[in-house]
């Protein structure tokens, strides 16, 4: 595979094999291969995290099908230009049902907090998905969702596990407060600033009409006052850190 549209179209239609499930994650996470037999007999494969509706845990503040907020953020990301969130699709994949089928990225372990120690060239990236957490309403960014992929200087960073985003109250969590205060760079304003007025409707429809409404919100803060919020909640990290 050489383009996203035809990783798209792997993770869309290929046949799922299951490879095993992920036992410390809260939810039902699957680890899958991904397979997509083209004409003429080219194969093309990936592997996919693959997260049922079926397999959530009951939350109290959040409507079941979290897959719709992990493609939501997907398709956010791409919008921005900014390719944080790994290609994510919605399938049914049987006996589990409906779910997110996002690319699992390879990486070498590596997570937040030791990167942000170690790779100061890596902080533009950090900062940007700070900017990306406070605008879909991020409330579990813990150092493991930070993921490095790539060979140095093109090294990329990704940020998984985009179920508990977008809610219609102010529930920031994340332990990317690293950047409290400083500014937002003008080309990721310039990008942000259309959403204040409208939202990508393949977005909206994946949100109710409440959380487009704080999207929307949430946008024109950042274009009114450009610069990152340091910790205002009572809980604003998440549990665990990593």
């Amino acid at each position: 595979m050489t383009t996203l549209v035809e990783l798209l179209d792997v993770l869309q239609h290929g046949e799922v094999g299951f490879v095993g499930q992920l036992s410390d994650s809260s939810n039902l996470t699957v680890l899958v291969d991904v397979t997509l037999v083209r004409d003429g007999g080219q194969e093309d494969y990936c592997w996919g995290i693959f997260k049922p509706e079926a397999g959530e845990r009951y939350l109290h503040d959040f409507p079941a099908g979290l897959w719709r907020r992990e493609r939501a953020a997907y398709l956010l990301s791409e919008w921005l230009g900014w390719g944080i969130v790994p290609p994510t699709v919605v399938r049914e994949i049987v006996p589990l049902g409906v779910g997110s089928l996002q690319y699992y990225v390879d990486n070498d372990g590596s997570h937040y907090f030791p990167l942000y120690e170690t790779r100061p060239d890596l902080h533009p990236q950090f900062l940007r998905m700070a900017v990306f957490d406070l605008l879909v309403n991020n409330t579990d960014r813990k150092s493991g969702h930070v993921l490095l992929a790539g060979s140095h200087p093109a090294d990329h960073v990704w940020g998984i596990d985009q179920g508990l985003c977008f809610h219609q109250d102010p529930k920031l969590r994340t332990v990317i407060w690293d950047f409290a205060h400083e500014a937002i760079p003008p080309e990721l304003v310039d990008a942000v600033e259309p959403l204040a007025g409208e939202v990508p409707e393949e977005v909206a429809s994946l949100l109710s009409p409440e959380e487009v409404a704080a999207l929307q919100s949430r946008a024109s803060r950042i274009v009114r006052l450009p610069w990152l919020p340091e910790p205002q909640s009572e809980f604003p990290y998440p549990w665990p850190l990593v």
